[in-house]
């Protein structure tokens, strides 16, 4: 789903905002309509339409209209790379720490002057 840094780009801007966020949340318990999407939150039907349509750009969520009825799911596959993304960073930044530990623990063991 990630196949390119933009995408990537394009899912961490569309979780900055506070309203897309909590769709997410909701869409993690399973999918839904756009009202149901909606109903907690305090903007317009269109201002969520607006804010699922990044949602979808950014790979995150996907819709589906049957009928009269738009249904929205997440897409696990998508999270999962933010999530490798993120891990990867800590993973990183973890070795570096260690290192600097190593290389302290390591000059405690010398005299000082």
């Amino acid at each position: 789903m990630l196949h390119q840094p933009d995408q990537l780009d394009l899912m961490f801007q569309a979780l900055a905002d506070p309203g897309r966020r909590l769709m997410v949340e909701r869409l993690s318990k399973g999918p839904a309509s756009v009202s149901q999407l909606a109903e907690p939150l305090d903007m317009s039907l269109s201002a969520v339409v607006q804010h699922l349509q990044v949602l979808e750009a950014s790979g995150l969520v996907r819709t589906e209209k049957v009928g009269r009825v738009r249904t929205c799911t997440i897409e696990p596959k998508a999270l999962g790379q933010a999530e490798k993304w993120i891990t990867d960073r800590r993973t990183q930044w973890e070795r570096r720490l260690d290192r600097l530990g190593e290389y302290l623990a390591g000059q405690s063991d010398k005299p000082t002057r």
